[in-house]
């Protein structure tokens, strides 16, 4: 058993292992994919009627809706978070 990684810290282990930007960029995703389902869920909007509302296709919403798919664009993004009444705050820190 390696000992190099002891005491380090899980962000450091990934990063070491060049892992943290995938992990961080699917933890991401889900975080955006539970806000839009459940901003879905409390308009009572479908997958049709979201995809409708975005003015794109299904698949397009299906893509965005795929935690694990975090190829992403910023206007898919941004498109339905008008479609929900919402808007898009981000920041680097």
């Amino acid at each position: 058993m390696s000992t190099q990684n002891i005491g380090s810290s899980f962000d450091e282990f990934l990063a070491g292992e060049a892992l943290l930007d995938d992990v961080t960029a699917i933890a991401v995703k889900r975080v955006i994919v539970w806000k839009i389902k459940q901003e879905m869920a409390l308009k009572n909007l479908t997958k049709a009627d979201m995809a409708k509302k975005m003015h794109t296709s299904h698949s397009v919403l299906s893509r965005l809706l795929d935690e694990t798919n975090v190829r992403l664009s910023l206007i898919t993004l941004i498109r339905a978070a008008t479609a929900l009444g919402k808007t898009i705050r981000i920041d680097l820190v």
